[in-house]
């Protein structure tokens, strides 16, 4: 199947048409339908209670109105669409930075939901790719453009993590809230990927493009 893109409402550039797909399935969500244009995409669907932007003109069955008073919010919504399609692969864009910390923070949250749900998830802009990392789960991160590399536990903890391939090494390591472990690594000398693991509790990795 194709992969879904989920385009919030936090500012994109044009430069990150480069990351789409011809076949992916878009879903826009309230204002992120002003993305799609500097994008060069048409949204198959947009979803949204349109309190930040007006409800656009499409088919009536390319829109769903959502109410005001809600426990989701719009792109968590979008997200469980995803999973009833069937999507096995989601990339989000719009939704890191702008003005609202917290709307980053719920993106974050509506990742690793993803994720739990078996659908891989990235969220991109225009400096930085964030992915997870699963309990009992290793993956590997090829050295492209991006030079800082930092790995929190999104549930709180995450025992058992290793790290191969970067500066600063972990082995059985333990990461928590309130000690930040495994922030602005980066590359070792002559390494070319870094591999990193956890036993248990998830992982949100950001890797960053140098300044």
């Amino acid at each position: 199947m194709s992969r879904c893109v989920i385009i919030s409402a936090c500012p994109v550039s044009p430069e990150l048409a480069e990351a789409l797909r011809p076949d992916d399935f878009i879903i826009a969500c309230d204002a992120g339908y002003r993305n799609c244009a500097p994008l060069g995409r048409r949204p198959n669907i947009i979803v949204g209670d349109f309190d930040t932007a007006p409800c656009p003109e499409q088919q009536d069955d390319d829109i769903i109105v959502l109410p005001h008073v809600k426990d989701d919010t719009d792109t968590e919504y979008a997200a469980k669409l995803v999973s009833e399609k069937g999507f096995d692969e989601v990339l989000l864009l719009g939704g890191l930075g702008g003005r609202r910390v917290e709307h980053t923070l719920a993106n974050l949250c509506t990742g690793l939901g993803l994720e739990q749900r078996g659908v891989r998830t990235t969220l991109l802009d225009e400096r930085s790719r964030i992915t997870y990392v699963m309990p009992g789960e290793t993956r590997r991160y090829p050295k492209e453009k991006y030079f800082f590399f930092s790995a929190f536990p999104m549930e709180g903890r995450a025992q058992g993590v290793c790290e191969r391939g970067s500066y600063y090494e972990l082995t059985d390591a333990e990461l928590t809230a309130s000690y930040p472990l495994g922030v602005s690594n980066e590359y070792a000398a002559g390494s070319d990927c870094i591999t990193i693991s956890t036993r248990s509790g998830a992982l949100v990795v950001v890797e960053t493009i140098a300044d």
